[in-house]
């Protein structure tokens, strides 16, 4: 389940399940995602984005194997196998009080860290057809392949969104090409944007520079806060800004410094 498109007030309900007239609308009772997956596994996605409440009573499952429907004045147990997820820096989010430490160690005692697209270039090439050929099938379009300048492209790109930013990379340059047409570089996604407007007979040079500068200004907002490990304080003084500054333009950009931290 994905812990961050729950509201917080039926999280519990959805983990642990209910009895009938727990709350409002209870008409029956329910089972949770835990009596459901007895035996199994359970995965949770986005677990950084669980209440403290809900922290609390994860918690107090993974060191008793045991939980509480709600309404329910009986403990239950449950043999189930939690696997989390994050893409937030956990250390950070408990200095920053946002999540529970006892928590973060209980989670860890088997941790697998996925390098973010930046940092596996080999696998940028392989999950760009991959989504030519999902989103040729969805659109009923002949499939398609990406000529080796565009797979060069994309290959050196910093890519801070990581594979669905790939995706709607894809997604858009395939809805602008012919069906069955070899994707290639030329027009294509951000850099090649500006080079389609200039071709266009509504092109203002002033949109056109606009663009090339933002492009700019996030490629070397992102290399510097790779380089430092999201040290936002080394990175503004790396490309010669103050910090209060460096971190104007990583808000006007949606940079989040977060996945740049090292685990």
């Amino acid at each position: 389940i994905n812990c961050g498109a729950i509201p917080d007030n039926l999280i519990e309900s959805e983990l642990f399940g209910h009895e009938r007239g727990a709350f409002t609308d209870a008409k029956e009772a329910r089972h949770g995602v835990i009596a459901q997956a007895e035996g199994g596994t359970l995965f949770l996605d986005e677990v950084d984005a669980l209440s403290t409440k809900a922290q609390v009573t994860l918690l107090r499952f993974l060191q008793d194997r045991q939980y509480r429907p709600l309404g329910s004045n009986r403990m239950r147990t449950a043999d189930t196998r939690i696997v989390a997820a994050t893409n937030a820096n956990l250390q950070y989010q408990v200095e920053q009080g946002r999540f529970r430490a006892d928590l973060m160690f209980r989670l860890n005692i088997l941790s697998l860290h996925l390098p973010p697209l930046r940092e596996r270039s080999g696998d940028v090439a392989l999950l760009a057809q991959y989504f030519v050929d999902l989103l040729s099938a969805r659109y009923r379009r002949p499939t398609t392949r990406i000529d080796v300048a565009m797979l060069a492209w994309l290959e050196s790109q910093a890519w801070p969104g990581n594979v669905r930013e790939l995706e709607s990379a894809i997604h858009r340059k395939l809805l602008m090409a012919e069906p069955g047409d070899v994707i290639t570089f030329d027009g294509a996604l951000l850099e090649s944007s500006a080079d389609e407007a200039a071709r266009s007979s509504d092109w203002h040079f002033r949109t056109g520079k606009q663009q090339i500068i933002c492009e700019f200004e996030r490629s070397a907002l992102s290399k510097a806060l790779r380089q430092q490990g999201g040290n936002v304080t080394r990175a503004a003084k790396q490309v010669g800004k103050e910090r209060r500054a460096f971190g104007k333009l990583l808000k006007k950009h949606n940079i989040v410094v977060e996945s740049y931290r090292r685990p």
